[in-house]
């Protein structure tokens, strides 16, 4: 679990540092618009999915839309974490453990 904190840490900084030499923070902006910009990623990717036969992304061939498209909400939240000084690799853990003391489907949730 420390690896993956300490890559996923490492990699919020180097996020963060790109987004601000492409200008991303020449202005502040509301936490609220950030979320909403994560969001957006979300409806990119489901838009891949809705297409037929999981379409290779338009930016890096390689890789499916959809795959593309996860990798910038995650992109997203960790720009923002590192913005806000938030510890979201530590929170993925502490998370992980909750969940796993959780009953099935959280007790009888549908979906």
């Amino acid at each position: 679990m420390k690896k993956f904190i300490d890559s996923c840490t490492e990699i919020q900084k180097e996020i963060h540092q790109t987004a601000k030499e492409k200008g991303w923070w020449d202005s502040d902006r509301s936490d609220g618009e950030i979320i909403a910009l994560i969001h957006s990623e979300l409806s990119e990717g489901l838009e891949y999915l809705r297409k037929d036969g999981f379409p290779k992304s338009d930016h890096i061939p390689h890789f499916l839309g959809i795959e593309e498209e996860l990798a910038d909400v995650i992109i997203r939240v960790l720009d923002f974490a590192e913005k806000r000084n938030l510890q979201v690799a530590k929170a993925i853990i502490a998370k992980m453990q909750f969940n796993k003391t959780r009953p099935y489907k959280h007790g009888g949730k549908l979906f």
